[in-house]
């Protein structure tokens, strides 16, 4: 991976972390067109960099982070990370199985985006707005709406997290930022994870020029993900879901014709 390839990923999973678009399918889309193939650093790095980008809701959020005036809030979002965790560590084959496949991806991206076009007409009675009022067994079930994004690569995670927020009756924006305060605990899991088995099966990797390879791009993810979560609640307060609807519908079905083409593989 060069400089420039870092750099172009990170700027792609700042801009698309928070939206719900699917951060991890525009980064095997966009590594796909600069002729990448999939290694272990590849893959590492993707992880790395979704953690950089998570970073900063901690930045934009960290006074309702210090704010909390119990523990209740962060045990909750302990309860909404285990479904992720414990399908993160029985699905592993499926879920590398999946994100190899740029089809299956683009297939998920088109009926995530049919899916979002309907989402704020299918929740027009949403009234929780603090969080304090998210209870328990509302967070773990969101928590388990987070698992269908592993299941499904280019569903994203954001998305379903948002969707499973609502669903729980929550208002659009605080389903975003309890989407966002979950990303917190599960990208830090994640990275966690994959550096670990970087270190257990390819020490080969970790070697300074890498390391120097994520520090650019944790930082370029960081930066450019502070703009897009500033957009993304104010956009989705205004106007709602359905232009990522259809920006989903477009992208997955440009991503089939560049796979029929022989363009992409």
């Amino acid at each position: 991976m060069t400089t420039f390839q870092s750099i172009v990923i990170s700027i792609v999973e700042g801009l698309t972390e928070f939206l719900p678009i699917s951060s991890t399918a525009h980064m095997k889309i966009t590594n796909s067109l600069m002729g990448m193939k999939a290694d272990a650093f590849t893959d590492m790095f993707e992880v790395v960099i979704q953690l950089a980008a998570i970073l900063s809701v901690v930045t934009i959020y960290w006074k309702k982070f210090v704010q909390f005036k119990n523990l209740n809030f962060y045990i909750k979002l302990v309860v909404a990370v285990i479904p992720a965790l414990v399908g993160g560590l029985l699905l592993k084959k499926h879920i590398d199985a999946a994100l190899s496949n740029l089809w299956f991806i683009a297939i998920v991206m088109i009926g995530g985006g049919i899916l979002l076009l309907f989402i704020d007409k299918l929740f027009t009675n949403n009234i929780v707005d603090d969080e304090e009022r998210i209870s328990y067994p509302k967070a773990f079930t969101i928590g388990c709406f987070q698992v269908l994004s592993i299941l499904l690569p280019g569903l994203s995670r954001s998305a379903a997290t948002i969707i499973g927020g609502m669903s729980q009756k929550l208002t659009r924006r605080l389903a975003a930022e309890f989407s966002f305060f979950l990303a917190v605990p599960t990208m830090f899991a994640a990275s966690a994870k994959s550096m670990l088995d970087v270190y257990k099966e390819h020490k080969e990797v970790l070697v300074k020029e890498n390391f120097a390879t994520l520090g650019i791009g944790g930082v370029v993810s960081y930066i450019v993900a502070l703009l897009a979560i500033k957009f993304f609640i104010g956009y989705l307060q205004k106007h709602g879901f359905k232009i990522f609807g259809w920006y989903r519908i477009a992208a997955g079905a440009i991503v089939l014709i560049l796979l029929q083409q022989g363009i992409i593989k």
